[in-house]
């Protein structure tokens, strides 16, 4: 499946990666700090809700306790111990997360039933670095996530009449063609007229989009199908899919 969404999404330009981000935020780019939460807040929701057994939105408690998780994470983040920034801030947001509903249920004398052998009180307080199975668990929660995520993906195609073996078969080849079809994407999802024209047709209004592009309708066309892909991708929650378009994403 890696192999498949490499196929996809992987270009030759070198460009920023999240983790070179978060250096330069712990060195004083706050504005980038700010950025870089607003852009993963549906990460943080989905982290939290996954502990509460809820849906999670931005005005409940357990939300605003993971945003600090979040930019905890951002904060004590080292390349170093091996782990990427989105494994370490979901172990940190559900354990702060689970402290505080700790604590309030202690405040309300009200019971709350949690797996003694998974989120234990020691364990609770202890660093990320000392946990025990923090690989293991690090490893099989990234791959679940990515996997949900990548259902996910294919039930959105299947509306719009796609499947995941056409777009590996009719990605462009080459890594230049592959950003030019990237941007034609982005520019559809940034023009709500146009956004709104493929959700409702479920279909690439081609004709509108040539008189915005620099690429000709016939090689729009060619690329009809990946790019209502990409498309699919940048407006829905999909975080996982969209790390392998940040090179573009984030020039």
């Amino acid at each position: 499946m890696r192999l498949m969404l490499s196929l996809l999404f992987i270009t030759k330009r070198k460009q920023q990666t999240l983790e070179e981000k978060v250096i330069l935020i712990q060195q004083g780019d706050h504005t980038l700090r700010d950025d870089l939460i607003q852009t993963y807040k549906p990460f943080i929701a989905k982290s939290v809700s996954a502990i509460c057994k809820r849906y999670i939105n931005e005005t409940d408690d357990e939300f605003s306790i993971g945003l600090i998780a979040f930019n905890e994470a951002i904060q004590k983040f080292s390349s170093d111990k091996g782990n990427s920034l989105l494994s370490f801030a979901d172990i940190l947001i559900k354990r702060r997360v689970i402290d505080y509903i700790r604590q309030q249920a202690r405040a309300k004398t009200i019971a709350i039933n949690f797996e003694s052998d998974q989120f234990d009180t020691e364990s609770s307080r202890s660093s990320i670095e000392d946990e025990i199975s923090i690989k293991d668990y690090r490893k099989k929660t990234e791959e679940q996530q990515r996997k949900e995520e990548i259902v996910q993906f294919q039930q959105k195609l299947q509306e719009f009449g796609l499947s995941f073996h056409d777009l590996v078969e009719q990605a462009p080849k080459h890594s230049d063609a592959r950003e030019n079809a990237i941007e034609v994407a982005r520019i559809l999802v940034n023009q709500e007229d146009l956004k709104q024209q493929l959700l409702a047709k479920k279909r690439l209004p081609i004709k509108q989009l040539e008189s915005k592009v620099s690429l000709s309708r016939k090689t729009i066309e060619r690329n009809r199908k990946y790019i209502m892909a990409i498309a699919l991708i940048l407006m829905g929650d999909f975080h996982y899919l969209r790390d392998y378009l940040k090179g573009v994403l984030e020039k």
